[in-house]
């Protein structure tokens, strides 16, 4: 029985030294793409924490982390990553329109900013969610 006991603490053990290490690994991957993106270690840390502070966000940076895709499985509002992403490229084309040396870190800052507005959804998804519905890129006048 006793060394059932030890085996069952030492299971526990590695499993959250498992956990440590990958919470560790995320918050890495979150500075160090803020930094590339030049946004700075600072706004990568708090991106983290609010990031940290959700399972479902979590879960999404992690899938993302390793297979470089959205998952889609977590919603705010009915909305998931991927949509934020569509509507911050539909939203704010301007990101388009700026010189070379600025798009080379597009990619990794409209990823942080699709984070950074669930992280925000989450506190005030009716907002959010409105905004989404009602703005677009595209130019009524034009269509």
């Amino acid at each position: 029985m006793e060394k059932q006991n030890q085996q069952n603490q030492q299971g526990k053990q590695n499993q959250q030294s498992q956990l440590e290490l990958a919470l560790k690994t995320l918050h890495d991957f979150i500075v160090e793409k803020a930094v590339r993106a030049g946004k700075g270690e600072a706004y990568g840390e708090k991106l983290w924490e609010g990031i940290r502070q959700s399972g479902g966000l979590l879960q999404e940076l992690a899938y993302y982390h390793d297979y470089g895709e959205f998952l889609c499985k977590y919603a705010v509002a009915g909305y998931t990553l991927a949509d934020v992403l569509v509507w911050q490229v539909d939203h704010f084309k301007f990101y388009m329109d700026r010189p070379e040396e600025m798009n080379r870190y597009r990619q990794e800052r409209l990823l942080l900013e699709s984070f950074e507005t669930m992280v925000e959804m989450e506190k005030d998804p009716t907002r959010f969610a409105e905004k989404m519905r009602s703005e677009s890129g595209q130019d009524a006048a034009n269509g």
